[in-house]
């Protein structure tokens, strides 16, 4: 009869040539991915470390109320309050102000909507042109003729102390709640 020699596990912790190598890789890949994984996750979480959550709800000062006189439509800029250190120059944005009385306003942003090409204004003609695809608005804002469907979007204002402050961190889009028609102004479409 014959007998099946048993095998006795080793209590020798040597690690053979495969295992260390085996390691090492798993060492090396683990240090690669973490080092990988580094600037995604400090992109994704750049907005919470950098405690610019509430940057979009800032008002930013356009200029004082001197500086555009009742009946005229002049071009002014601001810094948009949602910069990184990389921006430059283009934290400077444009926008369109209109001083329709006293402190009543207008605040256009200077991107025509339909391709968001940037808008002129021509105060012989009393419109806002677009040099891209031929868009007109009346000095109102709303739409003359063109591709575009609706009128200029407009950025919330308020005067205080005389100054002129807009809500320009939100982005001025159709979806956004002053981009809805009212019943104030003429529809735009």
């Amino acid at each position: 009869m014959s007998t099946k020699p048993v095998i006795v596990p080793s209590t020798d912790r040597t690690v053979s040539r495969r295992g260390f190598f085996t390691k090492m890789g798993m060492l090396f890949n683990g240090f690669a991915a973490l080092v990988l994984a580094a600037p995604f996750a400090r992109y994704l979480l750049s907005s919470v470390t950098h405690g610019r959550g509430n940057g979009y709800l800032s008002w930013v000062p356009l200029g004082h109320v001197d500086e555009f006189p009742e009946g005229e439509t002049r071009l002014a800029t601001f810094q948009n309050p949602y910069v990184m250190p990389t921006d430059g120059k283009t934290v400077d944005t444009a926008c369109w102000v209109r001083h329709v009385a006293e402190d009543q306003f207008q605040v256009f942003a200077i991107n025509c909507a339909h391709l968001g090409c940037p808008v002129r204004w021509f105060p012989q003609s009393g419109l806002f042109m677009c040099p891209c695809h031929g868009g007109a608005y009346y000095r109102d804002g709303s739409r003359a003729s063109g591709p575009p469907e609706r009128g200029l979007f407009e950025y919330p204002y308020k005067v205080e102390n005389g100054l002129i402050t807009i809500k320009a961190g939100e982005l001025p889009t159709p979806g956004a709640a002053m981009a809805s028609l009212s019943s104030e102004k003429p529809p735009c479409a």
